[in-house]
């Protein structure tokens, strides 16, 4: 495994409940219609698990295991616990995943890769664009916001896809 080459990077970012993962959905159906192969990271600041008390491989990490990897016909999980290490950032876990066109990384708003915010004019929560020159558009669904950077409807997903592969250098597909 050689990692992700950070240049097939972009971001999602916004306060919670904006619509980040929404979004985030929408781009890989439009994107993988597309014919691209798509990956994502998605940041959570509180303590997620995907594994369920009781199951073997759950029983493996509260005896103690750092790394747990399950293993079945359809998929494959890698858990590791940290163990008072502290987390990792979002450039090891980029080298630890398998190159593809395109990783989406939902969070990391304070890491120096391209972003676009989320932003609903029901949330009322300030703009993150205005602060970070990393964010270099934003999608919404409030008509008339001043930035200088592009913006976007929210539903303009084909929009903002464009956008993301032009502003990365990712050569665009036909439409499928």
């Amino acid at each position: 495994m050689t990692g992700q080459p950070p240049e097939r990077v972009f971001g999602i970012v916004g306060f919670k409940n904006n619509g980040k993962t929404v979004l985030t959905c929408r781009l890989i159906d439009h994107l993988k219609a597309q014919g691209y192969r798509i990956s994502t990271i998605k940041h959570a600041h509180h303590d997620a698990d995907i594994d369920q008390p009781g199951r073997d491989s759950w029983r493996h990490r509260e005896s103690g295991a750092t790394e747990v990897l399950l293993s079945t016909s359809q998929r494959w999980m890698h858990v590791h616990e940290l163990r008072q290490e502290a987390e990792p950032a979002l450039a090891d876990h980029l080298a630890r995943m398998t190159p593809v066109d395109l990783v989406l990384v939902e969070g990391f708003k304070r890491d120096s890769h391209a972003k676009i915010e989320v932003h609903r004019a029901e949330r009322d929560t300030p703009l993150i664009a205005h602060e970070d020159p990393t964010v270099v558009a934003l999608a919404t669904d409030q008509e008339a916001i001043a930035l200088d950077r592009p913006v976007f409807h929210l539903d303009d997903i084909a929009g903002i896809a464009a956008f993301m592969l032009d502003h990365l250098g990712i050569a665009r597909r036909a439409s499928s």
